[in-house]
């Protein structure tokens, strides 16, 4: 290849040390998961275009698959997937007789998306994604289970990393349209869409638009009113009782939501909160209950990071449908933000622990017996590039992060922390760093957050 090559925006590539945190990221939410019971699937990247385009309007997203020198109909009809739900509800109904129900699973997977990049938004990007599919239905106890893993996974990943925070917000599309509903609204899915804008619209620009789309200015302040309604706890339901609306759809939905929110009070922390805020619907059509966004403290211009919600008709073979609920990570939204600003960060940029230090090129087969020791008992090590002075070796060992090194002296191997300068008589086949040293540790810059 010649010359340097042009990067591709909306396509993050991470270096070594930068792709250590995402894999430790990833790793323990699939820890978390299978705690939890949920089992990993890994679908196709590739689905027909007539299922991809089912989830709303994304016609403009889709990344089609098509070979340079087609002949014939080839690939024709054929897409990336966009997200990991549409990919996974055409699995369900591939091999419904194979699966037991409820099917719990976990899939973490790239995807592609051809939107706009910017910050926290990308055409490829890592998700992470839990669902709970039933066959017929799917009692909404599940609805608290997805939360709550999520919210467990949260809290280990701010334990993990260091991050400030996560406010994860419910709300209950029964609630919106039982509301609507009761109010008189004439285009609920308008409304609804209106509505959503808030985060990014001020409320009287939002009232402007529902007036015109055909609500009263009465209507239009009332939806206004229940969408500034946002609780740690379940007092939301008298303040939209406050509202004197009435509809056994809101009744459903307030009770359900408020079931959520006492099924998830015990994982609540100063780190990991759950609020009930009634201006969050979600835009895509298929919702039919819960609905989840999550916001990260000090980062809310990433927009949500985690989202999904409930749906119960969005897979069906004729004769059965199966219902689900989930919710999605968007891991690269999350973390590439952070990685490329600098605040989130490695010690070392390999996972090596020890460096084996080289006297000559004679002595690299002894080298290699010692490295080889050191791995037998789990600890990561590689022998010196070339035999360079001591000293020189130890500078590569600090640009590289790694923390000792290995030398061969007349009284036998010993052991240097290069960092304190300590060092003491060691054998390779028994000795282990502090547990800290095993793994690079995972810091978020303090400057960087504050």
């Amino acid at each position: 290849m010649a010359g340097k090559p042009t990067p591709l925006s909306g396509f993050p590539e991470l270096l070594p040390a930068q792709r250590f945190v995402e894999s430790a990221v990833l790793d323990t939410l699939a820890e978390v998961f299978e705690l939890h019971g949920f089992a990993n699937v890994e679908t196709r990247a590739v689905e027909p275009l007539d299922q991809l385009l089912r989830k709303g309007d994304t016609s403009k997203e889709v990344y089609v698959l098509r070979r340079l020198q087609e002949v014939g109909s080839g690939d024709a009809g054929l897409g990336l997937h966009f997200d990991l739900t549409v990919p996974f509800a055409r699995y369900v109904l591939e091999n419904a007789g194979k699966l037991e129900f409820p099917f719990r699973r976990y899939q973490i997977q790239k995807v592609w998306r051809g939107e706009r990049p910017q910050d926290g938004r990308y055409r490829e990007f890592t998700q992470a994604d839990i669902d709970v599919v039933g066959a017929g239905e799917l009692p909404v106890h599940h609805d608290v289970e997805v939360a709550r893993v999520m919210l467990d996974a949260l809290g280990r990943l701010t334990a993990l990393i260091g991050l400030p925070g996560f406010r994860l917000q419910v709300n209950n599309r029964k609630l919106i349209q039982g509301f609507y509903t009761g109010l008189g609204v004439p285009d609920l899915d308008e409304t609804m869409r209106l509505i959503d804008k808030l985060d990014k619209l001020p409320a009287d620009a939002v009232r402007s638009q529902l007036v015109e789309a055909g609500l009263t200015g009465e209507q239009a302040q009332a939806c206004l009113d229940l969408a500034g309604i946002c609780t740690s706890d379940e007092s939301f339901e008298a303040q939209v009782r406050a509202l004197g609306v009435t509809d056994p759809l809101l009744d459903e939905g307030l009770a359900e939501l408020a079931a959520l929110m006492r099924g998830c009070a015990a994982l609540v922390t100063d780190q990991v909160r759950i609020e009930a805020d009634l201006k969050i619907a979600r835009g895509l059509d298929y919702y039919t209950g819960t609905v989840f966004e999550t916001r990260l403290d000090g980062h809310e211009s990433l927009g949500s990071i985690c989202s999904g919600g409930r749906y119960d008709a969005l897979a069906s073979d004729g004769k059965t449908t199966y219902p689900g609920v989930g919710i999605s990570l968007g891991v690269s939204r999350l973390l590439v933000p952070l990685l490329n600003r600098g605040e989130l960060v490695a010690d070392r940029s390999v996972p090596s622990v020890v460096l084996v230090a080289l006297a000559d090129e004679e002595s690299r087969p002894a080298a290699d017996v010692l490295a080889g020791q050191l791995r037998g008992n789990g600890v990561p090590c590689e022998v010196a590039a070339s035999p360079q002075k001591f000293g020189r070796q130890i500078r590569y060992a600090e640009r590289r992060g790694i923390p000792y090194v290995l030398f061969s002296t007349d009284d036998g191997p010993q052991i240097k922390d290069i960092r304190s300068g300590d060092q003491v008589a060691a054998d390779p086949a028994s000795w282990s760093p502090p547990a800290a040293d095993l793994k690079p540790r995972i810091t978020l810059t303090q400057e960087k957050t504050q």
